[in-house]
């Protein structure tokens, strides 16, 4: 396989969507640190698998997308002068790829992603493999028949469950060779604030998604208070958590530290709240705050294509997962270097 193939299917697979799951894994790693029987070996091959099968899984997403032609659904959404996210799967409607290629890719992603787990089952317990398979069927299933979660309304529920609880217990557990509950106690806010990426999604982009006959949460909370509620919740319990955890023993109390990204969540919460009400918010759109984090440098470019209501709620939703995770492995370093 050519690089420029590698890089082409990289590119289609969403790799800078992989951010999701690589940050909770460096966190499960950083977590891990001090363990007996920690090895810095098996950390990166258990990253390295999920990393592949997190891209396994964006490519099945699309594929099962494109077999439903969610994307016609979408433009005739559009058509009807409603909003709707439509950059779906363009390697596929452009022709650079056909569906047998598709194919192929995630075959390679998979295999990869298994030879990863059979080194760490090798190496450390059989059992491990035990949750990368619920990870794998969880995902494979999110938009696959005949279960197809995102489909019920259970999308971003098992989503969230994959990223954070299950991906970051495995991850744990492959590095440190132990299996330790409190990893609960990081895991469970992280798979909320992944459950938020995809709800702030769903709630911005309700229209587009009912058009493929596919039921998101956020299409489950029948009236707008429902769908604010929720979100208030999904935003905020993960900081709720984390005081918890501190106040019980279970996190040093330097993990409060994840509170100084409160008003980024604060102001992502108002922005869905502006939504709802239908009010202006041309003048967010125009530059976006800083405190929001990173967004795509051609700002312009993203508003004269449309997309700027989209991806500056979408952007904000995964740079507080980024930053929250971020924060959690500078304090647990610095602890190690003071302890």
């Amino acid at each position: 396989m050519s690089k420029n193939t590698i890089g082409k299917w990289l590119k289609n697979a969403r790799v800078g969507a992989t951010m999701q799951s690589l940050m909770p894994s460096v966190v499960a790693v950083v977590t891990a640190i001090g363990t007996e029987g920690f090895s810095w070996w098996l950390a990166l091959v258990a990253v390295a698998g999920v990393w592949c099968a997190h891209l396994a899984c964006n490519l099945i997403d699309d594929y099962f997308d494109y077999k439903a032609d969610m994307l016609k659904d979408r433009q005739e959404v559009v058509r009807k002068g409603i909003k709707a996210y439509t950059a779906k799967y363009p390697y596929l409607t452009d022709g650079s790829a056909t569906l047998g290629s598709l194919r192929r890719a995630i075959a390679v992603f998979v295999l990869l992603a298994a030879a990863c787990g059979l080194v760490v089952g090798w190496q450390r317990e059989w059992a491990i493999l035990l949750i990368a398979l619920a990870a794998g069927l969880l995902g494979f299933f999110y938009s696959a028949p005949p279960i197809k979660f995102c489909y019920w309304g259970m999308g971003e529920v098992v989503t969230g469950l994959i990223f954070g609880p299950l991906l970051m217990a495995g991850v744990y557990w492959a590095a440190s060779g132990v299996m330790d509950l409190k990893v609960l106690a990081v895991s469970v806010p992280i798979g909320l604030l992944v459950v938020n990426i995809l709800y702030t999604h769903s709630m911005i982009d309700l229209e587009g998604d009912a058009a493929s006959d596919k039921l998101t949460l956020a299409g489950v909370m029948k009236y707008s208070w429902a769908k604010l509620a929720m979100s208030w919740v999904i935003n905020f319990a993960p900081y709720i958590c984390v005081v918890v955890a501190v106040a019980m023993g279970w996190l040093h109390l330097a993990y409060l530290a994840v509170l100084l990204l409160l008003p980024r969540s604060i102001w992502l919460y108002w922005s869905l709240v502006q939504f709802e009400k239908g009010a202006d918010f041309e003048k967010e759109l125009e530059h976006p705050r800083r405190m929001l984090g990173p967004m795509p440098k051609d700002w312009a470019g993203i508003r004269k294509a449309g997309l700027d209501w989209f991806l500056i709620r979408w952007m904000t939703a995964r740079n507080i997962v980024s930053d929250f995770c971020l924060t959690f492995i500078i304090v647990k370093v610095i602890l190690l270097m003071v302890a």
